[in-house]
Order: structure tokens, then C-alpha cells, then sequence
């Protein structure tokens, strides 16, 4: 037997081996559904789920690390599929980051529903008609996604986790070269990350505003002259050609989702918690209420203001701050802010997320 056979004989073997685990697995989560319905526990632990995939990400040596959570992704959503479906209302449509990031986090077994607006991700997960959303919070070139920043304001949803992805750009078109492209698409977010490529490659090209990145590769797919900046994923599905990928002005183009829910995540020790509040008028509110955190020795990682829209010029703040609504130094400092503030909302308690993936 040829070295070559008995590599393909070995391959075989080990296969049917993977095969049989999988099924074994799949054996036990039966066990474990019945045990749910015994203890009424919830069907979906996005957070054990979570904790599966890091350490057996941190565990691989020779397996690519990035594939091991792709693959662990499918594994358990395929799984996850044999007790419930789950339900995600994710920013549309079909091939956005949005749309990625929401895959990511589910796998190809969820049920997915596509939104046309942020508003409609928050009224599905609202109204209980889908179990999860998710939305995009902010991207690290051009800031806070604010009408998401708005919607978490209005109440009825919390973050039950984050997820912070690599975005990367490309050209997409059905034109013969970048010198015969007289329109570029894409939604202006994506425009103004790829605005000085843009302005060196095609400024002679007329820049049109689409609701999503993934229309505007339906709109390059019409236009014989027209390109579209879109993931790779929309320009597979509309059968674009990539002209030029990774056409972002800065390489690390960094976009942050949350997962949106009814309830927020149980404690898992490496949390962090987003919070809202008003201030009485008066000389140093902002630092008054800032000290709050810092005599608890809670470390406070951003903090952000949007417009109240109860009066003009009345703002409200939110704060990004490390930990859990269930640590104790947290439940104190919350009490103090019930006291000394107006308006306070607790938006959500959730793991931190896990280094960027793509």
C-alpha cells in the first residue's frame, strides 16, 4: 500500500470516527433537552456556548484556531436545532455584516429573519416575535451607530452579548476596470470608511447612497458601469467579481454588534455592563456621578451622551463599565445612582467580547 493510500485509508478511518462522536453528541443533547424541560431551565445558553468555543479555540495547536470556532459554531447550532429553534432578527438583508455577524453567533441552523431598519431588529425582539436580535453599536472608524444607541434608550430590550468583527470592504463589480466605473454604491457608513481609496481610485465616480451594503451589490449587478462596496459574501451571492478587496482606509476597520434579548446574560465573571442616566442641573454633575464609579473602583471603559428628546438640550449619558449588575460594588453603585440621578437604565449585563474575528 502506497504512502498516499494509507494516508486516504487513515483519513477514512478517523472520519467515520468524527462521524460517530457527532452523533453521540447529538445523543446526549437529547438527554440534555428533556433535562431543560424537567428543571424548566431555557433551551439556548448563548453564554455556555460561548465558553465551549474559547476554550476549545485556546486548546487547538495544529487545527487553525479561527476554523475550530467556525466549525464548534456549526456543530452546536446543528445540535441546538435538535431541541429548539432559535429565532434572529438580524439588519438586512442577506449578505450585510449584519448578516454575518448574526451567522457568527447563531451558525446556518437558526431561523433568520431580515430587517429592513435597526427599529424593525428592536420591534421583532420586542413584540416576542423572534427570540434574539442583532444590530451594529459602533464601528471604530466612524463612531456610534446612534439610532441603535436611540433604540436600546426606548427600553424592552437588553444586550445579552457582543460581538466585535473585522470588516473588510471590497470592490465589487460587473465592470471590465475601474476606469469604466461611473458609479459606486454601498450604504454611506461604507462609504465614509473607504472615502480617501475612494477619492485616489475613483473620484471621478459618482458615490450613490444605498440602504445596505448588500443592495448596493444589487444595484452593481444592474449597472453595467456601476460598482458596489459590499462584503464578499453579498458579492458571492450576486455574482459580482471582486475588483479590490480590503479597500478600507484603515486595515483594522472594526465594527462592534450586540445581541439583543429580553433578559441579559447571567454573570460569567468577565463581564461588562451598559448603563444610562440624567443629570441634575448643577456645576460638576457629570464629575459628581463619574466619582460614584471611581469610589467603588469600578473601572469605566467609554462613556457616550445622546439627546434626552424630552427638551432641547437635555442629555442623556451612557457608560460602558467593567463588570456585572450582580457584583456587589456595581449593586451599590447603582443604588447611589437610583438616589443622586433623574433617570437611570440598566441596558444590559454581558460577557466581554471575545478578540475580533472575521
Amino acid at each position: 500500500m502506497s504512502d498516499l493510500t494509507n494516508a486516504r485509508t487513515n483519513i477514512d478511518r478517523i472520519d467515520d470516527e468524527v462521524l460517530a462522536l457527532l452523533e453521540e453528541r447529538a445523543r446526549i443533547v437529547t438527554e440534555v433537552r428533556r433535562a431543560k424541560v424537567t428543571d424548566g431551565a431555557l433551551f439556548h445558553d448563548p453564554e455556555r456556548e460561548a465558553e465551549v468555543v474559547s476554550r476549545l479555540t485556546e486548546a487547538a495547536t495544529l487545527f487553525p484556531r479561527d476554523a475550530i470556532a467556525r466549525v464548534y459554531r456549526e456543530i452546536m447550532s446543528a445540535c441546538l436545532s435538535l431541541q429548539s429553534t432559535i429565532s434572529v432578527a438580524f439588519l438586512g438583508p442577506e449578505g450585510t455584516f449584519t448578516h454575518m455577524a448574526a451567522r457568527s453567533l447563531f451558525g446556518l441552523s437558526a431561523s433568520y429573519q431580515e430587517a429592513v431598519t435597526i427599529d424593525g431588529v428592536f420591534d421583532a425582539v420586542r413584540k416576542g416575535e423572534m427570540q434574539y436580535g442583532v444590530v451594529p453599536i459602533e464601528n471604530s472608524t466612524e463612531g456610534a451607530v446612534t439610532r441603535t444607541v436611540d433604540a436600546l434608550l426606548e427600553g424592552g430590550v437588553l444586550i445579552r452579548r457582543e460581538l466585535v468583527m473585522n470588516v473588510d470592504h471590497c470592490l465589487a463589480t460587473k465592470a471590465r476596470g475601474l476606469t469604466t466605473i461611473e458609479r459606486v454604491y454601498s450604504h454611506p457608513q461604507a462609504l465614509a470608511q473607504c472615502r480617501m481609496w475612494l477619492a485616489k481610485n475613483l473620484s471621478q465616480a459618482q458615490l450613490v447612497q444605498t440602504p445596505s451594503t448588500s443592495a448596493a451589490a444589487r444595484e452593481a449587478l444592474a449597472d453595467p458601469q456601476g460598482a458596489a462596496i459590499s462584503s464578499a459574501l453579498a458579492a458571492e451571492m450576486h455574482g459580482l467579481t471582486i475588483a479590490r478587496a480590503s479597500i478600507q482606509d484603515f486595515a483594522q476597520n472594526v465594527t462592534r454588534f450586540v445581541l439583543i434579548g429580553r433578559e441579559d446574560a447571567p454573570r460569567t465573571g468577565s463581564d461588562k455592563t451598559t448603563l444610562a442616566f440624567s443629570l441634575k442641573d448643577g456645576r460638576g454633575a457629570l464629575r459628581k456621578v463619574l466619582d460614584i464609579f471611581d469610589q467603588e473602583e469600578i473601572n469605566l471603559s467609554k462613556i457616550e451622551s445622546r439627546p434626552s428628546q424630552r427638551k432641547a438640550w437635555d442629555y442623556v449619558f451612557l457608560v460602558d463599565i467593567d463588570g456585572h449588575r450582580e457584583d456587589e460594588p456595581i449593586r451599590r453603585a447603582l443604588k447611589i445612582l437610583d438616589e443622586r440621578c433623574p433617570f437611570v437604565m440598566h441596558i444590559g449585563s454581558y460577557p466581554v467580547a471575545l478578540p475580533s474575528v472575521t
